[in-house]
C-alpha cells in the first residue's frame, strides 16, 4: 500500500456541485449571497443552507427570515443546534444570518406563505440535498476505491523515483484534462461529472498496470484516456 506521507491529500473530500465550501471560522466565503443556483453551503462537514439564500428565493427581506428563526429558535433547536454567522451585507453593514440543516430550512419553509416562490425552493432543495446524498454515496463506493487503486499502482511504479509526488500529481493532472475539470475543484463536481472521473481513474489504473516504469505507466494512461476526452462534461468546476 502506498505510503501516507507520499501519497497526495485527496482530492474530493466530496460534495456536490450545488455546494459551496465555506472555511470553518472564516466568513470569506459567505459574505455574500451566492448565485440562486448554489443553494446549499458546506461548512466543516455539515451541508447547510444559509438563510439569505431562502429569503432572497422566496421573495421576502431577509430580516423577515430571521425574525421567524429567532421568534422559533427553540423549535428550530429541536432539528439540531442553529449555527448563526454575521458578516458584512452588499451595504457593508454586519448582518447575522444563519446557516440551517436541511430539516431547519423545511421547518423556515413551513412558515411562510405557500405561494409559488416557495412550493419552487422546496422542490429545488429536495434535488439538491438528494444531489448530495448521491454524490457522498459515490464519494464512498466508486470515487475512493478507484482514486486509491490508481494511486497504489503509480507508487508501484514510481518507487524508485525520487519525485514520487509530482509523479501523481501528473497523473491527477492527465485525468483533471481528459475529464475536462479545472485542478483543484473535484470537491464541487456534480453527479454526472463525478461519475466520468470515477470512469477517467479506473481507465488511466488498468492501462497502466503492465508497464515497466511510470514514464510508460502515463503514456500507456494518456493513450487510454483519449476517447474520454469526446465526452467531457460541461461546467466542471471552470
Amino acid at each position: 500500500m502506498l505510503n501516507p506521507k507520499e501519497k497526495p491529500l485527496d482530492p474530493c473530500q466530496g460534495e456536490a456541485a450545488q455546494v459551496t465550501t465555506i472555511k470553518p471560522k472564516s466568513t470569506k466565503k459567505i459574505d455574500r449571497v451566492e448565485a440562486e443556483s448554489k443553494l446549499l453551503v458546506q461548512h466543516k462537514n455539515e451541508t447547510l443552507v444559509d438563510s439569505r439564500l431562502i429569503a432572497k428565493n422566496t421573495g421576502v427581506k431577509h430580516r423577515s427570515s430571521m425574525a421567524l428563526v429567532l421568534k422559533h429558535q427553540s423549535h428550530f433547536e429541536r432539528f439540531g443546534k442553529v449555527r448563526f454567522e454575521i458578516a458584512p451585507s452588499t451595504s457593508g453593514q454586519q448582518e447575522k444570518f444563519a446557516l440551517l440543516t436541511e430539516d431547519q430550512a423545511y421547518f423556515l419553509l413551513s412558515l411562510s406563505r405557500n405561494d409559488d416562490r416557495v412550493v419552487d425552493l422546496k422542490a429545488k432543495l429536495i434535488t439538491a440535498f438528494r444531489d448530495v446524498r448521491l454524490a457522498q454515496d459515490l464519494t464512498k463506493r466508486e470515487y475512493l476505491p478507484t482514486y486509491h487503486a490508481l494511486h497504489d499502482a503509480i507508487h508501484l511504479l514510481a518507487a524508485q523515483s525520487d519525485n514520487e509526488h509530482l509523479v501523481h500529481m501528473n497523473f491527477n493532472r492527465l485525468i483533471n484534462k481528459a475529464v475536462g475539470i479545472q485542478p483543484g475543484t473535484r470537491d464541487t463536481l456534480n453527479l454526472a461529472q463525478r461519475s466520468m472521473l470515477v470512469v477517467a481513474q479506473a481507465v488511466a489504473a488498468n492501462a497502466s498496470l503492465d508497464a515497466s516504469d511510470h514514464r510508460e505507466g502515463y503514456t500507456k494512461a494518456k493513450e487510454a484516456l483519449k476517447p474520454l476526452e469526446a465526452y467531457k462534461l460541461i461546467g466542471g468546476g471552470a
